[in-house]
């Protein structure tokens, strides 16, 4: 996998890649990066593009004053697709990813020619409980040393993935991007840019979008719940796959199963 590095406007963005073949582009959510997809993308039959959201990963100095939201990055998306020139690509999204990818695609349905989500913010699932509660104590939140931050950074792991192993290595992952930026300016502002009017802003046009899609689902997640990727799929003309156990990061703890998704997209576009 090789990473790269582009300027638009003044604005560094920042992408990982594997493979050729027809494009595929993959958007992580929080608190992660690019390199969620690193397991992902090795089994993808097609040029794997792990887009970085700008605020997230080795891009947190690049969001400093601009706006974080979705539908903020879902244009910075489109843009980027623009300068990259890409034909038509698969779109795949996690998380937070997963509603960029979602306004994204309602927005310009022709550009694209698939849509594979996975435990993917929509309607108004999100922002979850404790994301609320950190950005509404915002003041307390800003003065947490890092070492507070780093235990919780710990749990959200742990309650997020299927095991002690992967959360270990997930965390390995992701976390040094927040301490070396400054974990608690970095999460929070992440957090205070969480609004569920861009995802339920769009949620009326999905049943419409006419692309070839695949909603692949931790049937444990304790964040966004299977009846939320239900309801996704059968918007999108689909049937949800459920992992039976499967908690919040499946691109990390399921890479096969996600990757099986985004092949049956390939195959169908």
């Amino acid at each position: 996998m090789e990473s790269r590095v582009a300027t638009h406007d003044g604005l560094r963005i920042r992408w990982v890649e594997h493979g050729t073949g027809r494009p595929v582009v993959l958007v992580h959510g929080v608190p992660a990066s690019a390199a969620l997809w690193r397991h992902v993308m090795p089994l993808v039959r097609g040029r794997s593009l792990a887009w970085e959201m700008a605020g997230y990963g080795a891009s947190i100095p690049d969001g400093a004053g601009l706006d974080l939201g979705l539908t903020a990055q879902a244009e910075r998306l489109l843009t980027w697709l623009d300068i990259m020139d890409l034909d038509r690509p698969v779109l795949v999204g996690h998380d937070l990813g997963g509603g960029v990818t979602q306004i994204a695609a309602t927005r310009s349905p022709e550009r694209f020619s698939g849509l594979m989500l996975t435990n993917a913010v929509c309607y108004d699932s999100w922002p979850v409980a404790s994301a609320k509660a950190m950005a509404r104590l915002a003041p307390l939140t800003r003065r947490l040393p890092d070492a507070a931050m780093r235990r919780s950074f710990t749990q959200l792991m742990g309650r997020g993935h299927d095991t002690d192993a992967m959360a270990r290595e997930s965390f390995g992952v992701h976390w040094p991007h927040y301490a070396t930026y400054g974990a608690a300016r970095s999460l929070l502002a992440q957090l205070t840019s969480l609004d569920a009017r861009d995802t339920l802003a769009i949620a009326d046009r999905l049943p419409g979008l006419g692309l070839p899609a695949r909603v692949v689902w931790g049937a444990a997640d304790p964040f966004q719940k299977l009846a939320f990727g239900e309801r996704l799929a059968a918007d999108l003309g689909t049937d949800v796959r459920p992992i039976p156990g499967g908690r919040h990061f499946t691109p990390e703890d399921h890479p096969d199963v996600v990757a099986e998704g985004v092949n049956d997209v390939l195959g169908e576009s």
